[in-house]
């Protein structure tokens, strides 16, 4: 579903990714980790066109980000993403929110689309909410609703990029709770975060980069158990989470 080539980005004389080989398949869950500025929200930012790039090839579900001809809102309309900020448009109330991207860049009809909306509300536990602004909602409601808005584009793909980051852990719970159950649905889903528990939980795989480099993809129990290398056990160790025993 996601491939990248040899990918390489530099800005002035920093090389923000080094050599990226990553390939994702259908259904598959992975989490980025690392410590900051290490590329991690670059490297989900090149999925959906958000980044470019300076050399190397990336193919997303067919599409060759390579290729200045690539339909990027083609693209982003297959691949939905959910960011830090909530970004919901502060004049339209939680169910206008979600129909819009549906209405305005997929022309669906609008009945069809608010039935599918309130379905999502459901889904992520705020089906009272529809009629609710943005201001009137927590932190974690108003993710919720981006993450159903998000979906209302019925993509093949989510990408998170450090979701729960301005959350406190109450409301990170929640909005944790609707990506488990994501995964279960079988959505193809990468996310950066520093919640590494969840992330053990969450995840098929762990990215762990580093100054750009994809250092260790490893399965979860592996990489937070018998972590292959150096770098990626002193990571672990400073990170304080999850609270697992270190081996070998």
């Amino acid at each position: 579903m996601i491939e990248f080539e040899d990918l390489n980005k530099s800005v002035g004389a920093t090389h923000i990714l080094r050599n990226i080989k990553l390939m994702v398949a259908p259904g598959e869950k992975i989490a980025v980790i690392g410590p900051s500025g290490s590329g991690k929200s670059t490297l989900l930012h090149c999925i959906n066109g958000f980044e470019s790039f300076d050399s190397g090839k990336l193919t997303v579900m067919g599409h060759l980000l390579h290729d200045r001809r690539c339909n990027l809102q083609a693209l982003r309309a297959e691949v939905g993403m959910v960011f830090q900020g909530f970004f919901l448009f502060p004049h339209l109330t939680v169910l206008r929110n979600i129909m819009l991207g549906p209405v305005q860049v997929r022309g669906w009809a609008p009945a069809d689309v608010e039935a599918h909306a309130r379905q999502l509300l459901d889904k992520v536990g705020l089906p009272d909410k529809a009629n609710h602004y943005p201001s009137q909602l927590s932190g974690g409601q108003a993710q919720r609703v981006a993450i159903a808005r998000a979906l209302a584009m019925r993509p093949q793909g989510l990408l998170f990029d450090e979701p729960t980051s301005a959350l406190d852990p109450e409301m990170t719970k929640g909005v944790l709770d609707t990506m488990m159950q994501l995964g279960r649905d079988g959505l193809t889903m990468a996310m950066v975060t520093h919640e590494m528990a969840f992330a053990r939980e969450f995840a098929d795989r762990i990215i762990f980069i580093d100054r750009g480099e994809i250092i260790e993809d490893s399965p979860p129990a592996q990489f937070f158990e018998r972590p292959k290398t150096e770098r990626a056990r002193d990571f672990l160790i400073h990170s304080g989470r999850p609270r697992t025993k270190l081996l070998g």
